[in-house]
């Protein structure tokens, strides 16, 4: 019985966290809209994005390694998706030197470290040591996105005004990180 009660949670609980990651995936609408209208950046930074999108992917290579992944799978794929088209908006949008680094923040965190972890991981033989590894290398990930909307806090100082930080996109990722806690 209890077995089953504790089953009955850890769904329960997926699915809340399903759902809370989708409105963390969702939480830049407001901004990405305002972007388009204005056809600028306007002082926003593609980094919290470019950190969602490596984690995502991330977390979707674990979810496939792991049993009854599905959930992982699914919202992770979708998370793919929605960060790719916010950084192709940026991309649009963006000034020549912002361009710039988002290219080369994709290509460092998107191609070469994810290479080298799908790389370094699959010469894992042990599975559940696999797992376990991608594992952690995700925990530290997941935790650099909680971090990367802080990235613009030296302009929120700076210019003592948090126009540039996403309510949104904090409220839905603490509520996401109380969520999986």
């Amino acid at each position: 019985m209890a077995a089953l009660d504790l089953h009955l949670m850890a769904s329960v609980f997926g699915i809340l966290g399903t759902i809370v990651a989708f409105l963390v995936y969702l939480a830049p609408l407001p901004t990405f809209y305002r972007i388009f209208k204005t056809k600028s950046t306007q002082g926003f930074q593609a980094i919290p994005y470019s950190v969602a999108l490596f984690s995502a992917m991330l977390t979707l290579y674990y979810g496939f390694l792991k049993t009854n992944g599905l959930f992982l799978i699914a919202i992770n794929s979708i998370g793919c998706f929605i960060e790719t088209v916010y950084l192709v908006m940026y991309m649009i949008y963006a000034p020549p030197k912002a361009r710039i680094f988002t290219a080369k923040l994709l290509v460092l965190f998107n191609v070469l470290t994810y290479g080298l972890i799908l790389l370094g991981t699959s010469q894992i033989p042990n599975v559940l040591l696999r797992l376990k590894v991608v594992g952690w290398i995700n925990v530290v990930f997941n935790v650099s996105v909680f971090a990367a909307p802080l990235s613009i806090m030296r302009l929120v100082i700076k210019t003592k005004s948090v126009e540039y930080m996403s309510f949104p996109l904090s409220f839905c990722l603490t509520l996401c990180a109380v969520m999986w806690c």
